[in-house]
């Protein structure tokens, strides 16, 4: 939804009953205690290693950081990670 004008979304969100992550292209990230990670709508890896991975959104990076990482699935748009989960965090444009 990148040509859509912002006005425009705020209206979708609000009035069409739209969810807010599909109008303004978040990502959805679901967590299970600290052993499972669900992501949706990433736009790629950037770093993988057993203690830390870099997953692309559309304007920063969410970093995961643990133990035993491992990806489980790999899908065009979700990832879901398994392993001891200990962190996870955005890094804004500024710190790309």
């Amino acid at each position: 939804m990148k040509m859509i004008p912002k006005p425009f979304r705020n209206w979708l969100s609000r009035y069409g009953q739209l969810p807010v992550d599909i109008v303004y292209d978040y990502p959805r990230v679901t967590m299970i205690g600290q052993l499972h990670l669900y992501i949706e709508n990433h736009h790629g890896l950037s770093h993988f290693s057993n203690q830390e991975i870099i997953i692309n959104q559309q304007q920063s990076q969410m970093v995961v950081t643990g133990r035993d990482l491992v990806i489980k699935n790999l899908l065009k748009e979700e990832i879901v990670i398994e392993g001891q989960i200990e962190n996870v965090s955005w890094r804004s444009p500024s710190n790309l």
